[in-house]
């Protein structure tokens, strides 16, 4: 069974910084693409950033234009474990944050609906 357990999430002033992890089981995690997306009101799901497996391959990122520059995506195959390290950060990236069992390399539209494969998500405020 899939399990994504999101951590790190909290209260942020406007260009601080703030790091989230997941922590993975039940599934290969060296071989599997990773992904965050957020929801948030008004804005519905959002795809932030992707991270190819494959272990030793060379590692892709990809990331929605309005977190390009400001967040990186990365992982610990030893440690089963997704990071988000999220930097300079506006009131407009406040959402759930959500790590998700998927890969994609451009944006992809949600609408409403989450990912089948994530976790219970972590809240990122983001206000003075």
């Amino acid at each position: 069974e899939v399990q994504l357990v999101e951590s790190g999430g909290g209260l942020a002033q406007p260009g601080g910084s703030l790091r989230l992890s997941c922590q993975a089981s039940g599934f290969a995690f060296s071989g599997a693409g990773m992904s965050w997306v957020r929801q948030s009101l008004g804005k519905g799901v959002e795809w932030v950033s992707s991270i190819n497996g494959g272990g030793s391959r060379r590692v892709s990122r990809y990331y929605t234009d309005s977190v390009q520059g400001r967040f990186i995506i990365s992982r610990d195959d030893g440690k089963k474990t997704l990071y988000l390290q999220m930097n300079s950060l506006k009131p407009e990236d406040t959402a759930i944050y959500y790590c998700v069992k998927d890969f994609w390399t451009r944006n992809v539209h949600f609408g409403d609906r989450l990912p089948d494969l994530r976790g219970q998500g972590t809240q990122v405020t983001v206000s003075s």
